[in-house]
């Protein structure tokens, strides 16, 4: 008898922390916004009026106030970069501030412009091809 208390509570615990699973994950995805031409035209001005001055208007983050605050951004040109970063985590960041970039001023935007701003920026990543390196202006191109 005694050797099925630990299986019971081992299955007991189990279930507990499984159903418990779903919320968290229903925690960490972003509402449903919805995306249109005309919200991703106010989410570029929104990036190029709070956003590009630091992480640039392409979204590479090699601008002269990163340098001059010596700040290394993450390259959002590079599809892989956000790929890991979870949208409520972007969202959080873009509201709160993260290191040394500040929180957003209180009703500056609404959620789901933050909502479309966050597609705006993912697609600074999908303008380049899949694995194709970024061409350099002093690389001459190659020929065929």
């Amino acid at each position: 008898m005694l050797k099925h208390i630990p299986l019971v509570f081992v299955v007991a615990l189990l279930v507990i922390t499984s159903s418990s699973v779903p919320a968290a994950v229903a925690q960490d995805a972003a509402p449903k916004t919805k995306v249109t031409a005309d919200s991703q035209n106010k989410a570029k001005k929104v990036y190029a009026m709070d956003c590009a001055l630091c992480h640039g208007a392409t979204g590479d983050g090699k601008t002269d106030l990163a340098k001059d605050m010596q700040l290394t951004l993450t390259d959002w040109t590079d599809s892989k970069s956000l790929a890991g970063q979870p949208d409520q985590s972007l969202f959080n960041i873009i509201r709160n501030g993260k290191d040394k970039m500040p929180p957003e001023e209180k009703g500056r935007a609404t959620d789901d412009e933050v909502w479309n701003l966050i597609v705006y920026i993912r697609g600074f990543g999908k303008a380049q091809p899949a694995g194709a390196p970024a061409a350099s202006a002093g690389s001459p191109a190659p020929s065929n």
